[in-house]
């Protein structure tokens, strides 16, 4: 029977061996795990790699696309650095902004070469052919340390504009010189009729006397028509003084009474006790409420009233008219202070354009409410005066 080698338990071998089974057979298994995990992280890794390789060619396609669009746009865009450097700029802004280049100070370009106009918030810009009319507008991008400047040209659009304007004054004169033409008419035949009869060898002198005076009162009829007209377009500058407006209305509710009471027409007035100084020119504010008086009268059947009130309001003073008459529509409101435009057969159409044209000078305003069939109100506005120390 042979020996077994010295040292050597038959079953401590045993039980070696057994340990490196087991430890082979998980071996084995954490082999097979790590390469499912390797496999798992393959796939993950073609996934991510995929959706990378798709992410740059959409960002690669947006680029394209912006810089198409870029090319394409007819606004400049330009690109200045934290250092004031143009760094980059589209065909549009080369055009716009030529002899601009990259690399050339954006700040020293736009001080010399652009001018502000303040009238419409443009920016001009000369070129040897033409100017140009610009709308500058950046915004910061301070992740990068840069600005990016928008130019859009807008000289088409302001061409258009001012020729509008001038069409609007051409066409605004066009009325108003046939609306004077109208109303210079029938007075100035009315004068050649009467001047006519005075050559008549048979006339006597009192005839004589009287188509004198009616031919001389036709005249003066178109000189005031006239002289109104001149003030209207020329807004006459006037004299102006401190004064109790008070009195003043006062004073014109006095010249109207005899006229309102003849039409059978009552006058109601509101007014405040103390003075109420006002700045202004005490003539032709008087001249104002008499007009509004006698558009209340004429629109005022007998039995009607007129109402004046006059109150303090802030550092205002607010004066209505108001009367029971016919009133006016929507339509009569909106143009009842253009020149020329009167609902009366013997009305000029210049009253209450000269009025809005007063209150105006004198800082103040003139507004109109009404409905057909329900009388009419207006309202002057002025500012109070204050004296210096108040201030």
């Amino acid at each position: 029977m042979a020996e077994q080698p010295p040292g050597l338990d038959p079953k401590e071998l045993e039980n070696a061996f057994s340990l490196f089974t087991v430890a082979s057979a998980q071996l084995t298994e954490a082999y097979s795990e790590l390469q499912q995990q390797v496999e798992s992280l393959t796939r993950q890794l073609e996934i991510a790699n995929g959706n990378l390789v798709r992410e740059l060619e959409e960002k690669a396609a947006l680029s394209r696309r912006l810089s198409l669009l870029l090319e394409h746009l007819p606004a400049g865009v330009l690109e200045v650095d934290g250092t004031g450097k143009v760094i980059a700029m589209n065909p549009a802004a080369h055009r716009l902004l030529y002899p601009l280049e990259e690399g050339m100070d954006w700040k020293e370009f736009f001080e010399s070469h652009l001018e502000m106009d303040s009238t419409t918030d443009l920016w001009s810009y000369s070129q040897p052919d033409v100017t140009l009319r610009l709308n500058l507008s950046q915004g910061a991008m301070p992740e990068e340390d840069s600005r990016i400047v928008l130019v859009q040209d807008l000289t088409e659009s302001w061409t258009l504009q001012q020729d509008l304007v001038r069409h609007k004054r051409l066409a605004a004169m066009g009325e108003m010189a046939a609306g004077l033409a109208h109303q210079l008419r029938t007075p100035l035949a009315t004068a050649l009729l009467y001047s006519a009869n005075l050559t008549k060898p048979a006339l006597s002198e009192n005839e004589r006397v009287r188509f004198a005076e009616k031919s001389l009162a036709r005249l003066r009829h178109l000189e005031s028509l006239i002289q109104n007209m001149l003030r209207f377009v020329r807004g006459q500058s006037l004299t102006l003084e401190r004064f109790d407006i008070v009195g003043c209305v006062h004073e014109a509710l006095q010249t109207m009474q005899p006229q309102l009471d003849a039409a059978g027409i009552s006058l109601v007035a509101a007014l405040p006790e103390g003075p109420a100084e006002v700045v202004a020119n005490r003539k032709e504010l008087q001249g104002v409420i008499l007009n509004l008086l006698d558009n209340g009268m004429h629109a005022t059947a007998a039995g009607g009233t007129i109402s004046v009130k006059l109150a303090r309001e802030g550092r205002e003073v607010v004066i209505a008219v108001s009367d029971t008459g016919r009133g006016m529509s929507p339509e009569v409101q909106e143009r009842l202070f253009e020149p020329f435009f009167t609902t009366r057969k013997e009305g000029t159409g210049l009253g209450l354009a000269i009025v809005q044209n007063l209150m105006s000078q004198f800082g103040g305003s003139v507004a109109v409410s009404s409905s057909a069939g329900q009388g009419s109100e207006f309202v002057l506005r002025l500012p109070l005066w204050v004296p210096p120390s108040n201030v």
